[in-house]
């Protein structure tokens, strides 16, 4: 009875958005305040609001303060935020088509694909004429989109009705595969290419205001079109039969929801590189606490996503100071016994 209650306040939209967006506040403070130097919270508040409004003067604030602030952590927290955004949304959104936990962009190929896409840029040091720093993102981006496709199509050939297991187990080969591809770059060409494996474990460090640039437009696209589609993933998420009988367009919605979910992981793996389990156990977390409406699960996996790598980074820049470790390391090292108790209680929860 007591569970029950609970559950359903928590279930509450009214409870949930305050509850995840103070998540996200208090994440987004500590990022900004803990480090070498330690900047109090109300200086924090006092230099943004500032810079924001400009009815506050900095002229009381210690100029180291307001550097540290504003052309460090701030925008680091910033980034670290879109990108742990991009990953939970596309990782509920997969969850949600195809109606399985295990989905996310990693066991999809999708992140593979997108990190081929840098790894070439990078290496090659290409920029297309006329788009400058958005070449990155891009060829990620159209990369991911390969990737997806290719696990569709052969998908499909292996079995016409593409099944979600099928698709699962396709885009584990695929990514596979990718990865596989991605170390025999870096074996033959030596130590050039060996300076990208730390961006590939994944980092948002020194990326700065020029990085937010690059995922912002892409993140607000991708996030866009997934809640617009929010009761079409309602009515998938019971079956594809069902949701055709509801009057939803089911391939080509489905083609619209891995489009996105694509744009957002490449955008994501082009500025901070793979990062795992984001996606995975945010959006089964956030679905555990608040319910599996994507009306709601969308935004609140974008609030708790974020504040889960904004604090993802801390923990990455402060354990073993002054020496950062990637956080890709940390996020695995927390998300994988997490994900593992998770699936346990779903288990005995299916026995009872």
């Amino acid at each position: 009875m007591q569970r029950l209650f609970i559950q359903k306040f928590l279930n509450n939209k009214y409870v949930a958005f305050p509850l995840a967006g103070i998540f996200l506040l208090i994440s987004m403070l500590l990022g900004i305040s803990i480090g070498t130097v330690s900047v109090p919270v109300g200086t924090i508040i006092h230099i943004i609001m500032a810079k924001l409004f400009g009815f506050l003067s900095l002229d009381s604030i210690d100029p180291m303060y307001t550097s540290i602030v504003l052309n460090i952590r701030l925008p680091r927290v910033i980034l670290a935020g879109l990108v742990g955004a991009s990953l939970a949304i596309a990782g509920a959104a997969f969850q949600g088509l195809l109606r399985n936990p295990l989905a996310d962009p990693y066991t999809l190929g999708v992140s593979s694909g997108a990190s081929v896409g840098a790894v070439l840029t990078l290496f090659f040091h290409l920029s297309i004429p006329f788009i400058g720093i958005f070449t990155l993102p891009l060829l990620s981006i159209l990369f991911s989109f390969l990737t997806i496709f290719l696990v569709l199509a052969f998908a499909r050939k292996i079995e016409r009705s593409m099944r979600v297991e099928t698709i699962i187990l396709t885009g584990i080969i695929f990514s596979s595969f990718l990865g596989a591809f991605i170390s025999l770059m870096i074996a033959l060409t030596g130590d050039e290419l060996r300076q990208i494996i730390g961006w590939l474990l994944g980092s948002v460090s020194m990326r700065g205001w020029e990085y937010i640039k690059i995922i912002l437009p892409f993140f607000v696209i991708g996030s866009a079109i997934l809640m617009l589609n929010a009761k079409e993933l309602n009515a998938m998420s019971f079956g594809e039969e069902r949701a055709h009988h509801l009057g939803v367009n089911v391939q080509k919605r489905k083609l619209i929801i891995l489009s996105a979910g694509s744009i957002l992981t490449g955008a994501a793996v082009a500025v901070s590189g793979t990062i795992g389990f984001v996606g995975l156990v945010i959006p089964h977390l956030s679905r555990i606490l608040w319910g599996p409406d994507h009306r709601y699960l969308l935004p609140l996996s974008i609030l708790t996503g974020s504040g889960f790598l904004i604090l993802a980074d801390l923990l990455s820049r402060t354990i073993i100071s002054p020496t950062e470790l990637p956080i890709g390391v940390i996020t695995a090292l927390i998300g994988a016994p997490v994900f593992a108790v998770i699936l346990l209680q779903r288990k005995r929860m299916e026995r009872s």
